[in-house]
């Protein structure tokens, strides 16, 4: 007899990087902190497009998704799962970061690593992996996330 499905919501979270700088969000919700572009993995919708799309919804900025950093799963009371990808990229031009607070977010902004004390983070995790980028730690090929049923031969 097989088993049901565990339902499980997926998170991207996306580091861009621009030379020293890296893009945040100044979230509408939240109490209004600064974050790394991320959301829901929508229906149908793989986790590099997601990425993509939530960066330009919140950021105003297209990105070209090139790499994996890490990828987290925290098991949930209700028996679901949470996945959270992390993945980096960079700008696809240069396009400024919006100002103009919408649904999605309150603006954006190129941050430096020595400037991060004026912003006020939803989370140590943004800290964390800004310096962990940072420091040349490991960004994987996004090859190593593949959609079900992918061919072994073209990694």
């Amino acid at each position: 007899m097989a088993r049901p499905p565990i339902p499980t919501a997926v998170y991207v979270l996306l580091v861009v990087r621009r030379g020293d700088r890296f893009l945040l969000v100044h979230e509408r919700n939240y109490d209004q902190p600064w974050y790394l572009p991320a959301g829901r993995v929508e229906p149908g919708e793989d986790p590099i497009s997601a990425a993509r799309r939530e960066a330009l919804e919140e950021t105003g900025i297209p990105v070209e998704v090139t790499g994996l950093l890490r990828v987290e799963y925290t098991p949930q009371p209700d028996g679901s799962l949470r996945l959270r990808i992390f993945l980096f990229g960079h700008p696809a031009d240069e396009t400024p970061p919006k100002q103009v607070p919408d649904q999605e977010s309150l603006g954006a902004a190129w941050v430096g690593l020595d400037e991060l004390e004026r912003y006020p983070l939803r989370s140590d995790v943004v800290r964390e992996v800004l310096h962990h980028v940072s420091k040349g730690g490991p960004v994987y090929p996004l090859s190593i996330l593949s959609p079900e049923g992918s061919r072994w031969d073209h990694a």
